[in-house]
């Protein structure tokens, strides 16, 4: 489900938009420690805390556009798909998205290349503006440990009662909580985000990673 992939950090490059060149970030090498494994805790799993307080933000600063690049065609799962199409859906309708130096809305291209999340971010018209990558070893942990409860998830709303199902999703959710929020502290110097918009990304995070 999660490949194993070689090469080194991709890197940023400078693009123009309307305004004429922007530089990208610069891609510093060497990914953060491996977020530690929490499947141990849902046991004891409690109420997720309340959302931080969300960023101020401008009205232009959102995503009007988001797609998945994926080079070779995967098919999936059909709860996979679900995940992917609810999430895509769900950021169109309410999401926030800023770049620091730049003026929205924009569009945004997501992609993993040498095992790093490519951020191509565009204007309104489809002009690239900036593109910069995450490292994904951090994430690693973090993506199995949601698969792994996300599988049990689905098996259980098949087969077992109600508080059981709503036992299993509380740590599904938990989890997805903890996904955006790491999500969205590794984007902090490149984009602001709020927790819906960190949560959701998060998840198509997890569905690039998914493979026949």
């Amino acid at each position: 489900m999660f490949p194993r992939r070689s090469g080194g950090p991709g890197q940023g490059r400078r693009a123009s938009g309307p305004g004429g060149g922007i530089g990208s970030p610069r891609l510093v090498g060497g990914d953060p420690p491996e977020h530690p494994s929490v499947l141990a805790g849902l046991a004891v799993m409690m109420p997720p805390d309340p959302p931080p307080e969300e960023p101020l933000l401008k009205e232009t600063d959102r995503l009007v556009g988001i797609t998945l690049d994926e080079r070779v065609f995967v098919r999936r799962r059909p709860e996979v798909e679900h995940e992917r199409a609810v999430a895509i859906f769900d950021l169109l309708e309410d999401n926030r998205f800023a770049v620091p130096g730049l003026e929205g809305p924009f569009r945004l291209v997501l992609s993993l290349e040498d095992n790093r999340l490519i951020f191509d971010i565009r204007d309104e018209a489809n002009r690239e503006l900036v593109r910069f990558g995450l490292g994904m070893t951090a994430f690693r942990t973090l993506v199995k440990d949601y698969f792994m409860v996300c599988e049990s998830y689905f098996s259980a709303i098949r087969t077992m009662s109600p508080s059981q199902i709503e036992a299993i999703d509380m740590g599904r959710r938990a989890l997805h909580n903890e996904g955006g929020s790491f999500l969205r502290q590794r984007l902090r110097e490149r984009a602001v985000i709020d927790h819906d918009t960190g949560r959701r990304l998060f998840t198509l995070l997890c569905v690039l990673h998914v493979r026949a």
